[in-house]
């Protein structure tokens, strides 16, 4: 029998050990910026067009390479960091494995140019397939520029995986904002398409952390700083009133090395347990310092997440630092007498302010009528009892106030429904304009066989997408204009998302329109919208909404319908009159699908005469 077992050609194990490391073109411009800070860089550019998938380029002014460590960079296995197995417990760079170029050039179109400072020329290469086309000298500034074209172009299956422009450039993004975020030190540009995104200056961490998610969060930030001999932690958490409903705003790091940790999050949400609802998330960029010994960065390919030596000591200090911090400076504030303007007062200019005066007029008789001479002029001292006559022209008589309490009687009498055994047979349907409202939230009414409850907001809910879906589908844009146009800020990652949405916006009733410098302006809302409803707000919690959308399978129409249509539901709270509970009804029984919300909950209940039973029975 022949041998079957062979040693991979390297082009094949560079594919192989691209699609661990490279998975889209945010992954290449991860291990770009890594390897530009790793240089010393203090300036790095980004650049990327197509979301990536024509070009992701990223120029630094580090240390550079000299020839052969241009060549050798992009073998595999090659690495400048580590020499033995021990220094893997000691590393405090970011790249070191030495397979990311050689997995980006197996799958991508290659243009390196590096130049270290002593040396006159520099050196280019351009490499296609991992194979070599062509190195020569050439003129360039001191430092490195790696240009990726046509990410996957030998490996067709794998681009047909990526998904939309506006998905793949959020996530490079996410991976620019990961680097720049703890590398407040360098400055760092990140360009789409000729269009400058982010342009981040050399400055201090908070001023980092607001250039990157946005001037609101200048107010909005705690300092976090905890020190002790196994850690030490640093950084900023934001404010309990600012949380919002996903996870968007949170980041760790561990050295200067991005990372993601359920364990740790858990740790920070337990510090805001009695501050926040559950569907609420702090915001926070918090740093850890530590031994490289007592951590291990090397357990994924993408070395985002690590393990701790001691994960329970971790916890224990994130949640008291966390702790303190906001109660130090959020929960109980402090009174500052010294700077409090209503204690400056000089002595000597103190004026008492003159009592209020007050005019009486004793002729002025409420219940004359002009014109009239039969009102009452007589004048009734305090202390006087009052006349009789007087009680009758306000009151009436005792004969015309019975009259008057038995025709209230007949007018409110409780009316006493008969129950009737030959009700409707469709048990999915009231079959009566009677109907009790139980609080605001639900609503009963009698079926055959029992008692049906309706919970209000889910029906509410129901109504409004399809009103919502049906005016999206026939392309009715109608909308009532503002009469002053809202103007609505954005950070750059907000800025992509909501490019994304504004056509899908749009054919919803929005009229709106980039006004430059990351803000949109919004000249009109749907008819269905109140007026007085928090644009800013809610184009705010939209963007959220979409961006930690669970269901990546529907489209951004259908998405929008359901938030517009959650949002308008949970505006209905007030006490609902029976003819409007009667059209509510109505319509949602017209509905396509009337007994469940778009997210599959019920929206109506039925108890049966058998169910009520058992509520009555005595023990």
């Amino acid at each position: 029998m022949s041998d079957i077992i062979k040693l991979l050609p390297d082009s094949v194990a560079n594919q192989i050990a691209a699609g661990e490391v490279v998975q889209r073109p945010a992954s290449v411009a991860k291990e770009l910026l890594e390897n530009a800070v790793d240089a010393g860089a203090t300036d790095i550019q980004l650049i990327v067009k197509d979301a990536g998938s024509t070009l992701v380029q990223v120029i630094d002014n580090g240390c550079g390479m000299s020839e052969t460590d241009a060549r050798m960079c992009l073998e595999r296995h090659a690495t400048s960091k580590i020499t033995t197995a021990a220094d893997l417990f000691s590393i405090r760079t970011l790249g070191f494995r030495g397979e990311a170029m050689a997995s980006i050039a197996a799958v991508a179109q290659v243009e390196l140019r590096s130049k270290k400072a002593d040396t006159e020329l520099g050196t280019e290469i351009f490499v296609e397939g991992s194979r070599i086309k062509n190195q020569q000298p050439c003129s360039s500034p001191t430092g490195t520029s790696v240009a990726v074209k046509n990410l996957f172009f030998n490996v067709p299956a794998r681009r047909k995986f990526l998904k939309s422009p506006s998905v793949e450039l959020r996530h490079i993004v996410d991976e620019f904002i990961r680097v720049a975020m703890v590398n407040y030190d360098i400055g760092m540009t990140l360009i789409d398409d000729g269009k400058i995104l982010y342009q981040l200056h050399k400055s201090t961490l908070k001023q980092r952390i607001v250039g990157i998610l946005g001037k609101e969060f200048n107010e909005r930030l705690l300092p976090v700083e905890t020190d002790s001999n196994y850690v030490k932690i640093t950084g900023f958490v934001g404010k309990p009133e600012n949380a919002r409903k996903n996870r968007n705003n949170q980041y760790f790091f561990v050295n200067n090395r991005f990372i993601k940790s359920p364990f740790l999050n858990h740790a920070v949400e337990k510090s805001y347990k009695e501050l926040l609802p559950d569907t609420s998330y702090p915001a926070y960029c918090i740093f850890f310092e530590m031994a490289p010994e007592n951590i291990d960065i090397n357990i994924h390919p993408t070395k985002t997440e690590v393990k701790f030596t001691d994960e329970q000591m971790m916890y224990a200090f994130l949640t008291a630092s966390v702790k303190k911090s906001l109660g130090q400076f959020n929960i109980t504030p402090s009174l500052d007498f010294k700077d409090n303007p209503g204690f400056n007062i000089i002595p000597g200019q103190h004026r008492p302010a003159p009592p209020p005066t007050i005019h009486v007029n004793p002729d002025y008789n409420p219940f004359e009528q002009k014109g009239t001479s039969s009102g009452l002029r007589k004048e009734v001292s305090k202390n006087e009892p009052m006349p009789p006559e007087y009680l009758d022209k306000l009151f009436g008589t005792d004969a015309e106030r019975n009259a008057l309490k038995q025709l209230e009687y007949e007018a409110f009498a409780p009316v006493q429904h008969v129950i009737s055994p030959n009700w409707d047979e469709d048990e999915s349907h009231p079959n009566t304009s009677e109907y009790l409202q139980i609080g605001t939230k639900y609503i009963a009414t009698n079926v055959k066989s029992g008692v049906m409850l309706i919970d209000r907001q889910r029906a509410f809910e129901r109504i409004f997408f399809e009103r919502n879906m049906k005016k999206s589908e026939q392309s009715d844009t109608s909308c009532q204009r503002l009469m002053f146009p809202k103007t609505v800020e954005l950070n750059p990652k907000e800025m992509v998302k909501m490019k994304a949405l504004e056509p899908s916006l749009k054919a919803h009733g929005f009229d709106l329109a980039d006004f430059g410098q990351n803000t949109f302006i919004v000249h009109g809302i749907p008819a269905t919208l109140p007026l007085d409803a928090d644009v800013n707000a809610m184009i705010h919690e939209l963007l959220d909404d979409d961006a930690h959308a669970k269901d990546v399978t529907t489209d951004e129409k259908t998405r929008i319908a359901l938030f517009l249509a959650r949002n308008m539901a949970t505006r209905n709270t007030r006490k609902m009159s029976n003819e409007e509970i009667n059209s509510l009804v109505n319509e949602l029984f017209a509905a396509a699908v009337p007994h469940a919300t778009p997210d599959g909950l019920p929206i109506m209940k039925t108890l049966t005469f058998a169910d009520l039973e058992t509520f009555l029975v005595v023990s």
